[in-house]
């Protein structure tokens, strides 16, 4: 019995779990991130507070991770955006995902 337990967990490994979140006026599908794509984000993160423009990239990472399609946009495409939109959706990721202040209500 413990095997068939332990064998349905294993096979939850790479199963995304995902929402619909507004973004721009439409809907867009975002998934939880996974341990090694928080523990890249936090690596990331760490190299902000000497380098401000490191942020954006941060954000970036954080939508290429997880917003289904946009793990093909380039830099550029991310120029295009409102700043205020992706802040909002790379909050709305990071407190779906459980990390950091916005996790306290992880998941909702």
């Amino acid at each position: 019995m413990v095997s068939a337990t332990v064998g349905g967990f294993k096979s939850l490994i790479g199963k995304k779990m995902t929402k619909d979140v507004p973004f721009m006026g439409e809907k867009v599908s975002i998934s939880k991130l996974s341990v090694s794509e928080v523990l890249q984000i936090q690596q990331e993160a760490k190299t902000i507070e000497t380098n401000e423009a490191q942020g954006f990239e941060v954000l970036k990472t954080v939508i290429r991770s997880s917003v289904d399609g946009a793990g093909d946009l380039s830099d550029q495409d991310f120029n295009n955006f409102p700043m205020d939109e992706l802040s909002k959706l790379s909050t709305e990721i990071m407190r779906f995902s459980g990390i950091g202040e916005q996790g306290k209500e992880a998941g909702k």
